[in-house]
């Protein structure tokens, strides 16, 4: 294994290395959902909380396929997060990853039009956010890579164009396009079954992967 994948593996999940400083931050995110229910229930919008678990439900997929190929080659992930956090929930994935991305959904509920159909230089308002958050994601992603706080070990999932629009697409853009899906739904219903899925997939895998096959990710 990579260096960064030993690193990364040591003190996985480990609770003794809680920061304190998860406490106010896991407040912060619990307000902002607790806001969002209440105004969803007095105006029977649930678009913001289904925007945000959306993203999420993606997020948690990524980060298990990721751990699946570390333990699939026995050489590293696509990505690792090795450095210093609060916790370590897997190798690419830390409790700070895991608060950002519970909010990114929303965020991106809160800067699309109401109307689909309105555009911005051209493109239909929520295209061109998803395209706008997903290359600024990458812009940061590239930052902490150059920082050594993001490790990646791949050559076609690098800083280089190809791996550039890589991280783009896979890394990012499909969890936008998964909100516009969502969001596009007439049914609350199937808004709710489509975001579960998301969740059971992720679920399933890492049941298979972690309870039946022993793997640690």
């Amino acid at each position: 294994m990579t260096e960064a994948s030993i690193r990364a593996l040591d003190g996985l999940r480990d609770l003794t290395l809680i920061k304190w400083y998860i406490i106010p931050l896991m407040a912060i995110v619990f307000y902002i959902y607790a806001v969002e229910i209440k105004k969803a229930r007095s105006s029977g919008n649930w678009n913001a909380i289904f925007a945000g678990l959306t993203l999420f439900g993606m997020d948690c997929i990524n980060e298990t396929w990721n751990g699946w190929v570390l333990q699939l080659t026995g050489y590293s992930a696509v990505w690792t997060a090795p450095g210093d956090t609060a916790l370590r929930t897997m190798v690419g994935w830390n409790i700070e990853i895991i608060f950002m991305f519970l909010l990114s959904g929303i965020i991106y509920y809160y800067t699309i039009e109401d109307d689909p159909a309105k555009k911005i230089l051209g493109l239909p308002n929520r295209w061109f956010w998803a395209i706008g958050y997903a290359a600024f994601c990458v812009f940061v992603e590239v930052l902490l890579n150059m920082g050594g706080h993001l490790v990646w070990a791949y050559e076609y999932w690098n800083r280089s164009w190809k791996g550039i629009w890589l991280i783009f697409l896979f890394g990012y853009f499909h969890f936008y396009v998964a909100i516009i899906i969502v969001l596009s739904m007439k049914s609350r219903r199937n808004q709710v079954l489509t975001i579960a899925g998301l969740f059971v997939t992720a679920i399933v895998m890492n049941a298979i992967a972690m309870g039946i096959l022993g793997w640690q990710y």
